[in-house]
């Protein structure tokens, strides 16, 4: 069962009990990502992310690493376009322990000069490592061609140089900005001890409250093209169209007809580009909702020289999908697909713990899974084709990566 209680300081905390199994995951969510960053800060998110764990006025790195380690827990964190989430997976009989050392690196993290210059070299190295993998780089591209100077076109990780600037008092005033109680949301599922919920209330009860409002400016679709030159055995091209927000009411539509675009191994373009044609060994599409928008991508890495191909083959493929319509074996398979993912993903706490936590931090609402199912049950063939219509208008951005770094002649 569910259950949501709100602090006096406005923090949420998201219970759902299932006392029948055997751990416990805890999310301390924060609603602040790469897209509330100005550009000079741009990475600071995911910055602080990393120096969450680096130590506190009373444990090291090394004993925040030990303490999960000897109860046989799993913690880790992870910095999305608008949000943060330190999340921990441990036996219920050591909720409390782990709550602990989570309040301990949110609320004590020191910062410490030495700490910070090495993880600064940290991310620098991941910074290299994804510029270094062309089939993840050319998705930022694409961002960046989709939203230009909207920082929903900011790379997640930020850049060496913003990276390079920061410091312990830049990141003490980025979280007394976000990190404030009415942006924080905490998700707990699985056998759920009284005792844990107190000590929730106990330590997070203090958190400041806000009293700025987040403002955040809706961005505007751009068709922009961003092309690069690597040295690469492949051309790795996105194409990307404007989408829906995570809100939307065609959002279950926009799930099925990307399911049946490229989202599957049964899908249009995995079939035709690969199994057909054998252009591709990678190619798939999926949505991104943000708060106000989205965007619907697809990817392929192909050769140099089939890339025309490949495009025309991919453009095919929309547009069949746009005149025609999903066919009535692909919405039914899909439904089918949609739900068993959906429950299936539900035996885990982990994944309800970030189910119900996105939730609230993105909608401020539950469905029940009768209730979504319900809805992914209603979508029509009309629907996918109201949503395809609004979705693959004409215009739309493209990235690649390639040995010339030049768009062939069909892009």
């Amino acid at each position: 069962m569910l259950q949501k209680t709100t602090l006096p300081n406005g923090l949420r905390v998201i219970t759902e009990s299932i006392p029948f199994v055997r751990s416990v995951t805890i999310g301390i969510w924060v609603k602040t990502g790469s897209r509330n960053e100005a550009h000079d800060e741009n990475g600071i998110s995911h910055f602080l992310e990393h120096m969450f764990f680096k130590g506190t006025k009373t444990r090291t790195a090394a004993d925040i690493a030990e303490s999960f380690d000897k109860i046989g827990g799993q913690v880790n964190a992870f910095t999305s376009k608008e949000y943060t989430c330190f999340y921990a997976k441990v036996l219920d009989e050591h909720g409390e322990r782990a709550l602990d050392i989570l309040s301990d690196m949110f609320f004590e993290s020191t910062f410490q000069e030495d700490e910070l210059e090495k993880e600064r070299n940290v991310i620098f190295e991941e910074i290299k490592m994804v510029d270094d993998t062309p089939d993840d780089i050319v998705h930022d591209m694409l961002g960046e061609a989709a939203y230009k100077k909207h920082p929903l076109g900011l790379p997640i990780l930020g850049t060496t140089e913003t990276v390079g600037t920061f410091t312990k008092s830049s990141l003490e005033a980025y979280m007394s900005r976000f990190y404030t109680a009415g942006n924080v949301v905490i998700s707990l599922a699985g056998n759920i001890s009284d005792s844990l919920l107190g000590q929730i209330t106990e330590r997070f009860g203090g958190l400041k409250k806000s009293h700025e409002k987040q403002k955040i400016t809706v961005p505007s679709f751009s068709p922009g093209r961003m092309a690069k030159k690597k040295e690469t055995e492949q051309a790795h091209m996105c194409l990307g169209f404007p989408g829906l927000a995570i809100g939307d009411d065609d959002i279950y539509s926009l799930i099925l007809l990307n399911n049946a675009l490229g989202g599957s191994m049964s899908s249009r373009l995995f079939q035709e580009i690969r199994e057909k044609r054998g252009l591709a060994y990678s190619v798939f599409s999926y949505h991104s909702a943000f708060q106000d928008s989205g965007m619907l991508t697809i990817y392929g890495g192909t050769a140099p020289e089939q890339v025309n191909e490949l495009y025309e083959a991919t453009m095919d493929s929309v547009h069949d999908l746009t005149n025609n319509g999903l066919k009535e074996k692909e919405l039914v398979n899909g439904k089918e697909q949609l739900k068993g993912n959906l429950m299936l993903s539900l035996e885990s706490t982990s994944s309800r713990m970030s189910r119900n936590g996105k939730n609230e931090m993105m909608l401020g609402y539950h469905r029940t899974l009768d209730e979504v199912i319900e809805r992914i049950e209603a979508v029509q063939p009309a629907d996918i084709q109201r949503t395809a219509n609004k979705v693959f208008q004409k215009q739309y951005a493209v990235s690649l990566i390639s040995k010339d770094g030049k768009f062939p002649k069909a892009l």
